[in-house]
């Protein structure tokens, strides 16, 4: 069930973030799958998720806010449309994500 949510909506090592960002989370990233996404702010203190390469390029994937270093919001798996609780953490250039389902009973995890 997680497969696709893991090869495609997953964020793992950074492509190069942008310079003196204001948050860690803005700037290039790529999935497991080689795919590039693109963080940045979309308004409200949320940051949006758009893969920028692969066969759903253009396609939001995600909406996080940041919850004290933390964050939390909603990651679409874009081939089955399904979406999924969604939480991220950074440290240095590597980023841990992980959706959950079942009110976080069920969780892929990604590093």
């Amino acid at each position: 069930m997680f497969k696709k949510i893991a090869a495609t909506a997953i964020v793992l090592a950074a492509l190069g973030s942008t310079a003196m960002s204001a948050d860690p989370i803005v700037g290039n990233w790529r999935t497991q799958s080689g795919e590039a996404a693109a963080i940045a702010p979309c308004g409200g203190g949320n940051f949006c998720i758009t893969l920028k390469t692969g066969n759903h390029a253009g396609s939001a994937i995600g909406k996080l806010a940041n919850t004290g270093g933390r964050y939390k919001g909603k990651i679409t798996d874009p081939a089955t449309d399904k979406t999924y609780t969604g939480k991220a953490s950074i440290s240095g250039a590597i980023m841990k994500m992980s959706g959950c389902v079942f009110g976080g009973l069920i969780c892929q995890s990604q590093t």
